[in-house]
């Protein structure tokens, strides 16, 4: 099972991410969901996620 975080500054992206993940793999668990870079960061280094879907414009933080 992969662990896998979403990061997105848009609730509404977020949800279709984890929706279509949920539909499509089952071998993937998401482990949570960050709407920065600063969250990411955060949720990364207690989760160790082995995947991250990441938004690049982003406030605070961004994706790059």
């Amino acid at each position: 099972m992969y662990k896998l975080l979403i990061v997105d500054d848009e609730a509404f992206e977020r949800k279709v991410i984890r929706f279509m993940l949920k539909k499509s793999f089952s071998n993937i668990k998401v482990i949570g969901d960050a709407t920065n870079g600063e969250e990411a960061i955060l949720l990364a280094k207690k989760h160790d996620p082995d995947i991250i879907i990441m938004d690049i414009k982003m406030p605070e933080k961004n994706g790059l």
